[in-house]
């Protein structure tokens, strides 16, 4: 059977890409921890100033950096939900069907972005 006739991928290669999943979805949910941590640090580092200008900048910038950690914890835990949708689309046997052509996705594309849903082509037309 061609590559480009098959109307899903096989068990084995569902497999294959299972356990890319799920090393993204690890390294993801450590990545998550340490934003979360480094946004719940008080961001007292013990330099402490009686500078006025220097405590209000410290301020500035440790509200900028939380503020930023929490975008990057919205933003990871998006990636991880999209991950684990994934997961669930490899055990439907639906993983890797484009849901605009229903067509497969190319194998490369989804070792790139495991979480892809959409094939190049696809993506192309929302252009």
């Amino acid at each position: 059977m061609a590559t480009d006739t098959k109307e899903r991928y096989s068990d084995a290669e569902l497999e294959e890409f299972r356990v890319i999943i799920q090393q993204k979805i690890d390294k993801a949910q450590n990545d998550l921890d340490l934003i979360k941590s480094a946004y719940m640090n008080d961001g007292n580092n013990g330099t402490d100033d009686t500078s006025p200008t220097f405590k209000a900048f410290e301020e500035g910038s440790e509200t900028m950096s939380k503020e930023a950690n929490s975008a990057l914890a919205i933003r990871q835990e998006k990636f991880i939900r999209d991950l684990r949708n994934a997961l669930n689309r490899i055990q439907n046997k639906t993983y890797g069907i484009c849901r605009v052509t229903g067509k497969l996705i190319n194998k490369e594309r989804l070792k790139l972005v495991p979480h892809a849903t959409l094939s190049i082509e696809a993506k192309n037309m929302q252009k």
